[in-house]
């Protein structure tokens, strides 16, 4: 388990990641254990539709709680605000970028694939305007390759927020 790739997170995503799992434990595998006992008191299970969704809801939810205990146990959890980058665009920045094309002005914050939300104008780091901006300063120009071709901005903005 030592070669485990540390995961990086927001403070915010961690605690996502905590509350969902808190939640699953607490709130649905009790229900779903509920439901497959109610079921079998039905009698026959081989024709019993409700035990098997319950059944196929509980594997479900244990290896989603597996998955959020793997995810928290190699997280690297970062806290942009203690960030020493030097305006360099890093994992949890948070990035005023203007469409070269446009003059759109965009603000992304960079976190992990679980938080990312881009209505929330958070990205992945693993998406491909966030790989084309890490390592760069406010000043950089960046090209990014867009469904619609080659997008160009300019980086107005780093924060570590």
């Amino acid at each position: 388990m030592n070669n485990m790739v540390k995961i990086p997170l927001t403070v915010r995503g961690a605690q996502l990641l905590r509350e969902e799992l808190h939640r699953l434990k607490t709130v649905e595998r009790p229900a779903v254990i509920t439901a497959i006992a109610e079921a079998r008191a039905q009698g026959d299970l081989s024709e019993n539709a409700e035990y098997d969704a319950a059944k196929e809801k509980q594997g479900f939810i244990e290896g989603r709680i597996a998955e959020l205990e793997a995810k928290l146990s190699t997280a690297q959890i970062i806290d942009p605000s203690t960030l020493e980058a030097e305006g360099r665009i890093v994992f949890g920045a948070t990035v005023e970028l203007e469409d070269a094309e446009t003059g759109d002005v965009v603000k992304y914050q960079i976190v992990g694939d679980d938080e990312a939300d881009i209505k929330q104008n958070r990205i992945s780091i693993s998406s491909p305007i966030a790989r084309a901006l890490i390592g760069k300063y406010a000043g950089d120009t960046v090209d990014v390759q867009a469904p619609a071709g080659i997008r160009q901005y300019e980086v107005l903005d780093v924060q570590y927020i």
